[in-house]
């Protein structure tokens, strides 16, 4: 009997205000907070309450047979307990339902797995404590920012306590293999791998309302028929929890979709799981991944946050003022530089185009990734001035980032 795996990553980030050269040094606020305020509002009256209570409804009526997997970064917690406490509130009943696992991530949903392993090791255990604060769960599966993972990184999550992680199914690491199985980890043989199965997932998160896809219009039955066909042990489907009613607006009909079809996949012999259940069954085969894969655009790789230089030396600049950071030993400077290490600000920075470029426009504040850029570091530049310590070291890539830019828009002259 095929198991589905749905899990769905709900997350907000602290986005920075239009931060120019002549703040510096003034002791203006890094972040939006009342873009940050509204766009959580927003979402949340669009998206986190009606699908919460929805899926709530869904669990209940099921008698438990239908469940799923949420992941809460600690921005998104954050902003909740300071703008929302009625919808964290929403959240914590969703889970007493007893049908919702929630996995364990960094706290600032940070690529820190890729620059240093004390930070990333620090946030995995400040976001472990905050969901045993906020929900009374200990995680066992984990979920690194966007889906990162690769073979390095899987002793570290082992030796962290996961028994599990969930992986992107890319077609460069499963080759011929199904996505549709439990793997084991070539470096931690101990640990779980749950590829998520994209193209049945992206049918929810990307395609459901594209009218020019030949598969719309996605019903829930036609989607519960896909995925009875795909075979396997277990069907693991991710997507953005804004999926539901923000990404796809409620006038597509996506409440209505997500209301049937848990019915739909049991009427076909179908089986929830939660993640946690899938880690604990033994795996089919290693799975090999030979460098960091992801979820995000076509590459399925980091190129959505590190893929220029700009991305590169703003990544090295935030990092390589951590320890200074820390040697301050000031709380409220040791959170504004974590804010800062939260992957989207590096994700507007991203200078793809065509259909990944379309993406990376439609989650950005900013006119441009070079707007996003100078926002970034000028905010880096001040933090590093209330600094005690200088950042020598973080100076280089920074400079020739500027310089890049600066050819840019000479040429655009």
């Amino acid at each position: 009997m095929t198991a589905i795996c749905l899990y769905a990553q709900v997350h907000q980030p602290f986005r920075l205000r239009p931060y120019g050269l002549f703040d510096i040094g003034t002791g203006a606020e890094y972040f939006d907070t009342e873009q940050n305020r509204a766009l959580l509002r927003r979402v949340a009256e669009k998206c986190y309450l009606p699908a919460n209570r929805l899926l709530a409804d869904q669990i209940r009526r099921s008698q438990g047979e239908f469940r799923l997997a949420l992941s809460l970064s600690g921005t998104l917690l954050d902003q909740l307990a300071a703008w929302a406490p009625e919808v964290l509130q929403s959240f914590q009943e969703l889970v007493a339902t007893g049908g919702v696992e929630l996995l364990g991530e960094t706290y600032h949903h940070s690529l820190a797995s890729l620059a240093s392993e004390a930070e990333f090791v620090a946030q995995v255990e400040r976001h472990r404590a905050a969901i045993g604060r906020h929900f009374g769960q200990r995680p066992v599966v984990f979920r690194n920012t966007e889906l990162i993972y690769w073979d390095n990184l899987a002793p570290l999550i082992a030796r962290l306590g996961f028994r599990g992680v969930m992986v992107e199914g890319a077609d460069h690491v499963l080759d011929w293999r199904s996505a549709n199985h439990v793997y084991a980890a070539t470096t931690a043989p101990g640990l779980r791998l749950l590829p998520r199965h994209y193209r049945l997932s992206d049918d929810i998160g990307f395609r459901f309302s594209n009218r020019a896809w030949d598969g719309w219009p996605l019903t829930a039955e036609k989607h519960a028929d896909w995925i009875a066909a795909s075979g396997g042990d277990s069907v693991h489907l991710y997507v953005d929890y804004e999926t539901f009613g923000e990404h796809q607006w409620a006038d597509t009909g996506i409440f209505a979709f997500l209301a049937q079809w848990p019915r739909e996949c049991l009427r076909r012999g179908l089986t929830f799981a939660h993640p946690g259940t899938l880690a604990a069954r033994a795996p089919v085969a290693p799975l090999a991944f030979t460098r960091p894969t992801s979820w995000a655009d076509v590459e399925r790789d980091t190129t959505a946050w590190l893929g220029n230089r700009l991305q590169e030396a703003a990544q090295q600049r935030i990092y390589g003022m951590r320890e200074a950071v820390l040697a301050a030993r000031d709380p409220e400077l040791l959170e504004r530089w974590r804010r800062l290490t939260t992957s989207d600000h590096l994700y507007y920075m991203c200078t793809k185009w065509f259909a990944d470029g379309d993406v990376h426009k439609y989650f950005s504040p900013y006119e441009s990734p070079y707007d996003a850029f100078v926002a970034c570091m000028n905010v880096l530049q001040d933090l590093e001035q209330s600094l005690p310590v200088p950042i020598v070291e973080a100076a280089p890539p920074a400079l020739a980032a500027r310089r890049m830019l600066a050819a840019r828009r000479s040429a655009m002259v």
